[in-house]
């Protein structure tokens, strides 16, 4: 619980997690500024989080009654007024006194309270956040398929995209399969493996891979647990719940034609469901030649004949290659689940220096690299003292970018507005936690590329 309370931004910038990983790993002594905090602070190993231990550090030291103490909380969360704060302090630093506490030590403390007051929330809350962690990182380990299935269902959501998810899920052995008219429910859903021919687990998700020295992912060593994701019809562009509702609704079809008729499919949508695949169930189509179709179809008025389609036979079209299908499921659906755009330019990156994500955790500390993906968010808490946090994704797995305000001045432009980066930086690690700290930005020419969720 304690863990989870400090990693918000409060307690990073008020200076609270690494005096606390630290102590809790043994490798500093748990101090107090004076022996009255030991009751207060005893459980967090001395370092404040709780705004319930601003209380009882204020009833410990200075004498206040609850009352007096729920006071100092209001005053010291709200916006302050100079007068209200200097009476409390006065208050504050003659209980102390009254109780031995050295006139610089009341100071200090003090100091600590105000501070602390800043980014210090309620313990319940952290054990809310603790239970929906587990919870969450539970399910994730036993039912990943389930799991990533819910998150997609459950769009839009927190920092990462579909397109994230999904390539989090497949290095964790989970395979996603694309949108079809006659086996996809409106939303995201789950199909055994066994029923969806074979090879699929090969293409569609990774086995573990090793970390760092000889670990392997645990929930990687589960990656043939039985179950794909299958992405919903909702997931395609400009078909919307209601439709894509309809359309699962009056399964099974026989042909584009057929669901076009009978779920009343506008000529915009039946492109989109073209170009993601959606119509590959159905014998002989391809994306090029369903898009041929879709498009004779849709210019078909309603008052014709079932069958009778100008345009339908389409000419001899060459397929699509693997990139190309992953840069339309991007279009259409803004999953890629076996195409990550990098892993396409993996071959000239490489020959540039680049770093996959993957390997990150064996450079040392200090060591200069660089590092390519695509943007999957931006934030800027307003806790950070103007810094900027940028989430890159590689095909191999997410890397964390900090980037000063003065690098993001001198690069504003290509930090703001590409989609995808390369980013020369410095490896900073704490544990088994690696940051990049950013020293030069420039744009990464991907393609087609998932949008980012920026300053949320």
């Amino acid at each position: 619980m304690v863990e989870i309370a400090l990693i918000r931004p409060g307690p990073i910038q008020g200076g609270s997690v690494h005096p606390y990983i630290r102590r809790r790993n043994g490798q500093e002594p748990v101090t107090y500024l004076h022996p009255l905090l030991k009751s207060a602070l005893e459980k967090t190993l001395g370092i404040p989080l709780f705004q319930e231990q601003l209380m009882q550090m204020a009833i410990d030291v200075a004498g206040f009654s609850a009352g007096d103490a729920d006071e100092l909380r209001q005053a010291l969360g709200a916006k302050r007024s100079r007068e209200r704060m200097e009476q409390l302090r006065e208050r504050f630093t003659e209980g102390a006194l009254g109780k031995g506490v050295e006139l610089e030590v009341v100071g200090q403390i003090w100091n600590k309270l105000a501070a602390f007051a800043n980014y210090g929330f309620p313990e319940s809350h952290s054990i809310s956040f603790a239970y929906l962690v587990y919870a969450s990182s539970w399910l994730k380990l036993h039912y990943p398929a389930a799991f990533c299935a819910g998150l997609l269902r459950a769009q839009p959501m927190g920092f990462y995209s579909p397109h994230s998810l999904v390539q989090d899920a497949r290095r964790h052995g989970v395979p996603t399969i694309g949108p079809c008219v006659n086996t996809s429910l409106a939303e995201a859903g789950l199909e055994l493996l066994a029923e969806v021919g074979p090879g699929l687990m090969a293409k569609g998700a990774e086995e573990p891979e090793v970390l760092v020295d000889g670990a392997t992912d645990i929930a990687a060593e589960r990656f043939d647990h039985g179950w794909a994701v299958r992405m919903g019809i909702g997931s395609v562009r400009h078909v919307g719940e209601d439709l894509a509702k309809q359309i699962e609704a009056g399964r099974p079809y026989s042909s584009i034609e057929d669901v076009a008729r009978r779920a009343d499919v506008p000529k915009k949508a039946l492109e989109e469901l073209a170009t993601a695949g959606a119509f590959d169930c159905f014998e002989e189509s391809t994306r090029r030649k369903s898009l041929w179709e879709a498009g004779a179809i849709a210019e078909t008025g309603s008052g014709t004949l079932e069958g009778i389609v100008t345009g339908m036979v389409a000419p001899q079209l060459p397929g699509m290659s693997e990139h190309e299908e992953s840069m339309a499921d991007l279009w259409a659906t803004g999953v890629a689940a076996d195409g990550h755009p990098t892993r396409y330019l993996r071959a000239s990156l490489s020959e540039l220096g680049v770093v996959v994500a993957r390997d990150l955790p064996k450079i040392n500390h200090g060591d200069k690299v660089l590092v390519g993906g695509v943007v999957t968010h931006r934030q800027r808490p307003a806790t950070a003292s103007g810094t900027t946090f940028l989430g890159l994704e590689d095909e191999t797995g997410l890397i964390n970018v900090v980037v000063s305000v003065g690098c993001w001045t001198r690069y504003a432009k290509e930090a703001r507005n590409s989609p995808a980066l390369l980013i020369r930086g410095r490896v900073e690690r704490q544990e088994t936690v690696v940051n990049i700290v950013a020293e030069k930005l420039e744009p990464l020419l991907v393609g087609a590329a998932p949008k980012s969720r920026d300053f949320r």
